[in-house]
């Protein structure tokens, strides 16, 4: 199976983590392609930088739609997700929705630690839409400007994992979730030195995507998840007006 990973932002070196966290937890022969958005933010923090993040990621799936099995929509906050599961006729995933799934299988109340303080509204948002807010025990952030954003694993590692010590002993969190693509691979280091398990979202979105590519699920013909109608459109880059403007076919 061939599985597109779209990095919303424009951080080459966030994409670079989070392509070698997608290729550790691959399984054998799953093809795994890394995109970086053509324009936006170098992270995204705020509402606002989510919706120019879920329009690129858009415009890359469209650009290169036909040469995948699945998607993932690699931030945290998962950008533009639910209008995308609407447009393609294949599996769509966010590290979000992925890692609050395996979050709540792991244990009953879970915590979200997060890169700054700004993101926290926008990820409470998310959880909420998911439905878990009661499951929620908390979301702790680094405080601290960041230096560089594909360097926050090594410049605050130790505060990190006080984070994740925090959340355990003061929050009452059974499972740990690590947020956002530049902590992309922080789990798999970390998981032996904390006392609950510890969720990574692009592990969790390439595991959980691959069992929904095999198990086949039929494209929405009705209910919310539909193709968008077809409709007069103008401005738009040409693959996501064509996209938009075919009837895709009703399986995967």
């Amino acid at each position: 199976m061939k599985i597109l990973v779209i990095n919303p932002n424009i951080s080459d070196s966030v994409s670079t983590l989070i392509q070698s966290e997608a290729h550790r937890s691959a399984s054998p022969g799953t093809e795994i392609e890394v995109a970086t958005a053509p324009f936006g933010v170098a992270y995204i923090e705020t509402r606002f930088e989510a919706l120019v993040g879920a329009y690129a990621s858009a415009c890359v799936a469209a650009e290169r739609y036909g040469s995948y099995d699945g998607v993932v929509v690699a931030a945290f906050g998962d950008p533009g997700l639910q209008g995308i599961k609407e447009l393609l006729d294949v599996p769509v995933v966010g590290l979000t929705e992925s890692a609050l799934m395996t979050a709540a299988m792991l244990g009953q109340r879970f915590s979200i630690i997060a890169i700054s303080s700004r993101i926290k509204a926008w990820y409470r948002e998310t959880v909420e839409r998911s439905h878990l807010s009661t499951r929620l025990a908390s979301i702790r952030s680094l405080e601290e400007p960041l230096r560089d954003i594909g360097s926050v694993q090594q410049d605050y590692a130790g505060r990190l994992k006080e984070l994740c010590k925090q959340v355990v002993d003061e929050d009452g969190a059974d499972v740990i979730i690590i947020a956002g693509a530049p902590l992309a691979g922080l789990a798999r280091e970390i998981r032996d030195q904390l006392p609950v398990p510890v969720v990574d979202g692009v592990s969790s979105a390439i595991t959980q995507l691959e069992g929904l590519i095999r198990l086949q699920p039929k494209k929405a013909t009705g209910g919310s998840f539909t193709h968008p109608p077809v409709k007069p459109n103008q401005g738009l880059p040409e693959p996501l007006e064509r996209l938009l403007n075919t009837q895709l076919r009703n399986c995967f």
